[in-house]
């Protein structure tokens, strides 16, 4: 075992008096070490719950023949973080996470983890950890939140932020936006939509890395503690077998990865959380490579906010297995990969069942033959841009108008409300890339701010920074290169004409090459937002939106 290394020998004599000191019997030094990896904290509402998830996962662990050891991960609510300099710190946690996972089980010798996450990126940070590590790993979630009720509808998150644009275009009074505030998020959980938090845990599935549910299920169920129980038995299973995650994660997963994700419709924030995942894995995904599997897989799903469902209706309908199960119709998934259930995809989804067609869409009957998102490049991106073209209107799928152009979320923010911003414009908001953030900024209060204003149907938003996956509209974000490092998002102005063809993929500004030549010579890099701390340490390691921001130590000269 991998934990002798502290507990077995004469040299290991100093170990095992700290180990005695922690109240361990001998029996226990002979058994397994498993770290549970838990993300509780009492500030974020989707890990306010998952001290309970923990204590399920240790019972699990115990009975199977492990000795269960609690260690901590961060996390940042990105709701709460939303709008202020506080975002430039969500993005950054997934480094942090990853790296304080890889130094506590390295200093430790653990022979095998459970991890415990739930929200936006301590799910990639501890899938990151989990590659990087690759020792056997199981993943269990805190669980969505369930949906909230305002005037008989289902609502969420994203509709209390759209809430505030209509608040200000005169379209709620006070009363109902408090009506709003007191019941969209009714429960403990990651929010109930398919946003980010959402996304990755039901990838988390696909990937192999979770059992059955862990996306899905809701947080408030006592199924979700049952499930805890089964990741802490499982991971022994794992251990004896010797299935480790770079045995589970493979290429081929990450192609079941993109392909789910086309079909579930999920936030564009799985375009940098996947390919730094398999980065972590030794494995090479290219973005670009999006385009060609949305081309042939449908979108199945429209949860919140691109539709009226929400994740407890995914889970009545069947779940993530479910939607594998229907895309299996048109062989679209490889089947051979292996899970943590310790069976491959094919044997884990053989049963599944749809039992909801207007949730989970027949494969015969999708929302759209293509999938739910879409990489976008032209001389305004000609590395990527994201879509989630799931979320877009159908009006806005091509556009073409002026550039309103703000050199941060604040300034845009304050237009927009303002009554600055009409039909037809383009909002570009550049130097919110991870370098120039730093950190890569969600744009969930002018996204929102726009539909709330009635502007969803015929106003676009342009960004080197990123979206939540609660966005929706004609919201093309991870534009690269960025504005910090020169990228043509740093050179266009006021009034000039950006064209959008989602369906061809393409984003382009209307302005000559030569015009763009003149304009690039006079172009000149910004002094950094920030040049102590983390964050200036992360501007100058991070790479672009496309590579998945991904940290890289400089190269010298």
């Amino acid at each position: 075992m991998k934990s002798d290394a502290v507990k077995k020998g004469v040299q290991q004599a100093p170990h095992r008096s700290l180990f005695n000191a922690l109240g361990f019997t001998k029996e226990e030094m002979e058994r397994p070490l498993v770290g549970i990896v838990s993300s509780y904290n009492e500030i974020v509402p989707g890990h306010m719950n998952l001290d309970k998830i923990v204590e399920a996962v240790k019972m699990g662990v115990a009975m199977a023949g492990g000795v269960p050891r609690v260690f901590p991960a961060i996390a940042v609510c990105d709701g709460i973080a939303m709008g202020h300099v506080g975002m430039k710190y969500s993005l950054v946690t997934r480094d942090l996470i990853a790296d304080s996972t890889e130094a506590m089980a390295m200093a430790h010798q653990f022979d095998a983890l459970v991890m415990v996450p739930n929200c936006d990126k301590n799910v990639p940070g501890l899938l990151m950890a989990a590659a990087r590590l690759n020792i056997p790993t199981v993943f269990v979630s805190g669980g969505p939140m369930l949906a909230g009720h305002v005037e008989g509808r289902k609502r969420s998150l994203s509709s209390m932020f759209e809430a505030v644009g209509e608040y200000t275009a005169g379209k709620i009074n006070a009363e109902e936006l408090e009506e709003y505030e007191c019941k969209v998020c009714p429960t403990c959980g990651s929010c109930s939509g398919m946003y980010t938090a959402n996304s990755m845990n039901c990838l988390t599935e696909v990937l192999g890395m979770g059992l059955q549910g862990n996306g899905t299920i809701p947080a408030v169920y006592s199924e979700r503690l049952r499930l805890a129980k089964r990741a802490g038995m499982q991971v022994m299973e794992l251990l004896k077998k010797n299935i480790r995650p770079r045995d589970i994660m493979t290429d081929k997963a990450f192609m079941n990865a993109l392909t789910v994700d086309m079909a579930l419709g999920c936030s564009t924030n799985s375009m940098l959380h996947l390919p730094a995942i398999a980065h972590e894995a030794g494995v090479e995904l290219n973005v670009d490579i999006a385009n060609e599997v949305s081309a042939r897989t449908p979108n199945l799903c429209h949860l919140a906010p691109a539709g009226p469902n929400y994740m407890e209706d995914l889970n009545e309908a069947g779940g993530v297995y479910a939607v594998m199960k229907e895309l299996t119709r048109k062989n679209l998934l490889n089947l051979d990969c292996m899970t943590v259930t310790g069976k491959t995809v094919g044997e884990n989804i053989a049963n599944s069942v749809n039992r909801n067609p207007e949730v989970i869409r027949p494969i015969d009957h999708p929302y759209s033959t293509t999938g739910g998102l879409a990489i976008l490049k032209g001389n305004l991106a000609p590395d990527s841009g994201v879509v989630k073209r799931s979320a877009v209107v159908p009006e806005m799928m091509v556009h073409e108008g002026p550039a309103r152009v703000f050199d941060c979320e604040e300034d845009a923010i304050a237009a927009i409300l303002g009554g600055k911003i009409v039909a037809g414009d383009v909002v570009v908001i550049r130097y919110e890339g991870p370098k120039g953030g730093p950190g890569m900024r969600e744009m969930l209060n002018p996204t929102s701010a726009i539909a709330g204003m009635g502007l969803g149907s015929s106003v676009a938003l342009i960004t080197d920074g990123r979206f939540s996956g609660a966005s929706r509209g004609a919201s093309i974000g991870h534009v690269s290169p960025e504005a910090a490092v020169g990228g043509p998002i740093a050179l266009v102005e006021e009034g000039d004409i950006i064209s959008i063809n989602i369906p061809e993929n393409r984003l382009e500004l209307k302005v000559s090459e030569e015009v763009l030549a003149e304009r690039k010579a006079k172009w000149q890099p910004r002094e950094p937002k920030i040049t102590t701390g983390y964050l200036a340490r992360y501007a100058a390691m991070v790479t672009s939106g496309n590579r998945g921001a991904i940290l890289e130590i400089p190269k010298t000269k």
